[in-house]
């Protein structure tokens, strides 16, 4: 498979895993739900524009770069401050499965994008022809 098309579809996958994840941060309480959330839609429109109109340009790779870097944050956040702790009322509540795989998902995906995305960047051109 053409890299350019993996580095598409687990770009998209990762959007899709944080949309899932910020709205059930927002469900549990974790996020408050107000107006201040949907600053994560331009972010999200930025990310899905690098990644579907900007593909296999330098701008594409850099934003696809940034965004899989961002996904990484997610976890980690999660589990060191509050979300997946022992003491932490989510192990307690429904859906926690969901809530620690959309982690794991996220991590990976973004991850992934972000190697996909470095390979893509070393391949380039350094110059532009005249």
């Amino acid at each position: 498979m053409k890299h350019s098309v993996m580095l598409t579809i687990a770009s998209l996958l990762s959007i899709l895993f944080f949309t899932f994840h910020l709205a059930d941060d927002i469900v549990r309480g974790m996020e408050p739900g107000k107006l201040t959330n949907l600053t994560a839609v331009p972010i999200f429109v930025v990310w899905l524009y690098g990644t579907l109109v900007l593909a296999e340009r330098r701008s594409g790779y850099i934003i696809t770069l940034l965004g899989g870097l961002f996904s990484l944050v997610v976890p980690i956040a999660h589990m060191k401050g509050k979300g997946v702790g022992v003491t932490s009322s989510i192990g307690n509540s429904s859906g926690h499965f969901f809530f620690v795989w959309t982690l794991i998902a996220i991590g990976v995906t973004g991850l992934f994008s972000a190697i996909l995305s470095v390979r893509g960047l070393w391949s380039l051109p350094w110059r532009r022809p005249r």
